[in-house]
């Protein structure tokens, strides 16, 4: 899927992802890619800016983890990620429905 597809998407795309639970960057990626069916197979420079972004917003918070002898940082999403995530359903859901009506 083209780049420009995303643009103005992936932030409710990561907050949605990160709504199922904590999750480090690399599973927040794997896990767009898995519930996309492979379309959204996005870099690493993508994904993490947009993780700081988030939390930098208060929409996500982190903490540091070791798992394996590897320090990870983990997301979860915030009470106002919450509803940043429940207005941007709505948004996208107007937006898919006007597309929808003109392409019909």
């Amino acid at each position: 899927m083209a780049g420009d597809a995303l643009k103005g998407h992936l932030d409710p795309l990561v907050l949605a992802v990160v709504a199922g639970g904590p999750m480090h960057g690399y599973a927040v990626i794997e896990e767009l890619k898995r519930r996309s069916g492979g379309a959204f197979d996005l870099p690493e420079g993508t994904v993490y800016p947009a993780l700081h972004r988030l939390e930098r917003a208060g929409l996500l918070a982190s903490a540091w983890t070791e798992a394996a002898g590897r320090r990870r940082r983990v997301y979860r999403l915030t009470a106002r990620g919450r509803r940043r995530l429940a207005a941007g359903r709505r948004e996208w859901r107007g937006f898919a429905r006007a597309v929808e009506a003109v392409l019909s």
